[in-house]
């Protein structure tokens, strides 16, 4: 991939991870309601110091493994056929309609609720970095995908590295800022429709994406 296919299709990629409904959300949408539209940006600063910091500890150290290409090979077919899957379950769940956007706080959440209804206050940096390693998913994304994109850059140099986190930390904060904007003015510009529309979509570049590592691993 070139650097600007590799920053393209990491801001899909990313915006495909956050559109997803998740505790993050959950904090996301109760900050604002508290903070305002700021609460999106802050809480985004936080997960990205956290993901910026694993990038750099897998980058520095296992440069030379991930840049081997048995390794390479195994981790796009990995990473490819849980992008397929990713990718096949948001557009099922779409069609399903079984997938939705609720813009009101949620206090049932452990971390969330917590965050969100003030009983335990956190600043939503810090936050940020909180729920993010609570969550499950964040880890098994890098884990596979994240990889498969760390390794597929790391073949650009820097640069490609720097256009992957680009392009995967801009989504979050595109995203997220969207959501804090809707809570925060409130309205409900985003409705059910367009948010289905846009996870069927999202899901179908990742269905192609993913065929698209799993060949070049194969290749």
């Amino acid at each position: 991939m070139d650097l600007e296919t590799i920053f393209v299709t990491a801001l899909l990629v990313g915006f495909s991870g956050a559109a997803m409904p998740g505790p993050l959300l959950t904090v996301t949408i109760g900050e604002s309601v508290r903070r305002g539209f700021i609460a999106g940006p802050l809480l985004m600063v936080g997960h990205a110091l956290l993901e910026i910091l694993l990038v750099l500890l897998l980058v520095w150290g296992a440069v030379e493994l991930l840049l081997a290409e048995q390794v390479h090979t195994i981790i796009a077919l990995v990473g490819g056929a849980f992008l397929i899957y990713m990718g096949w379950t948001m557009c099922r769940d779409a069609r399903r309609g079984s997938v939705s956007l609720q813009l009101t706080p949620d206090d049932g959440g452990v971390v969330g609720g917590q965050v969100a209804s003030g009983r335990f206050s956190l600043h939503p940096v810090l936050a940020g970095i909180l729920v993010s390693l609570s969550n499950p998913y964040w880890s098994l994304w890098w884990a596979t995908v994240g990889l498969t994109y760390i390794t597929t850059s790391m073949t650009r140099g820097t640069a490609g590295l720097l256009a992957f986190m680009s392009g995967h930390l801009l989504a979050d904060f595109v995203w997220y800022g969207l959501v804090s904007g809707a809570v925060a003015g409130g309205r409900r510009f985003i409705n059910q429709q367009f948010y289905r529309g846009v996870i069927a979509v999202c899901g179908a570049f990742l269905v192609g994406l993913g065929s698209y590592f799993v060949y070049s691993g194969l290749a």
